[in-house]
């Protein structure tokens, strides 16, 4: 199934959301709206999730602001690989006895929170020394990956407390224009967002053991 971009629309049209308001465009059109600074959502393995250009201070406050999200609790990053992360993650500090665990898992619904660099901006590591990140399987969410060139922000498409939307169109009602771009593509078919796992200490922070 090929990956349709739609841009949001204005607010009037929005509120019908009628298939004659929708405009297709190439995947190329999400990626200039995360160089433009906007907000996106896209599907992940198990939810939709809201994304934009984790280098920007003000479209990751904009992202946090439509999901009333405290900047301290932090973000997850996705990515197309490893090697998209390294900017984030102190590599340096990942042991050699905990790499089979992590890499092995990816690309897959595993994210891991490893050690961040100083340099990581705060906007994405809240009050933490860590980044959460994760190298995903999903084809469409690699193929923005490889044309932005970088991670994505990656989280659930939900007001902070509230059930992550499932299907673009819920997203649509809740969201409307304050998300510049919905990506018109399936579900990676998960049963539930992705495990989230502590690289050093192996707690597992959300899913199942």
């Amino acid at each position: 199934m090929s990956t349709k971009i739609l841009p949001a629309q204005n607010r009037e049209t929005a509120v019908s959301n009628t298939p004659e308001n929708a405009t297709s465009t190439e995947p190329a059109s999400a990626v200039h709206a995360l160089q433009q600074g906007q907000v996106i959502c896209y599907p992940t393995e198990a939810v939709f999730g809201l994304g934009c250009d984790p280098d920007n201070q003000h479209a990751v406050e904009a992202l946090l602001a439509i999901k009333q999200r405290d900047v301290a609790k932090g973000l997850i990053l996705i990515a197309d690989n490893y090697s998209q992360c390294l900017p984030y993650v102190d590599d340096t500090q990942i042991p050699m006895d905990k790499r089979a665990d992590i890499f092995s898992s990816w690309p897959g619904g595993v994210t891991w929170v490893l050690p961040a660099k100083p340099s990581t901006p705060k906007w994405l590591t809240g009050a933490h020394s860590t980044i959460a990140v994760r190298v995903t399987a999903h084809p469409t969410v690699k193929a923005l990956c490889q044309q932005f060139g970088k991670p994505l922000v990656s989280t659930s498409a939900n007001l902070s407390g509230q059930e992550p939307v499932a299907s673009l169109d819920e997203a649509k009602r809740v969201f409307m224009t304050q998300v510049g771009f919905y990506v018109d593509a399936p579900l990676g078919g998960a049963s539930a967002p992705s495990q989230i796992k502590h690289a050093l200490t192996g707690a597992v922070l959300r899913g199942n053991q």
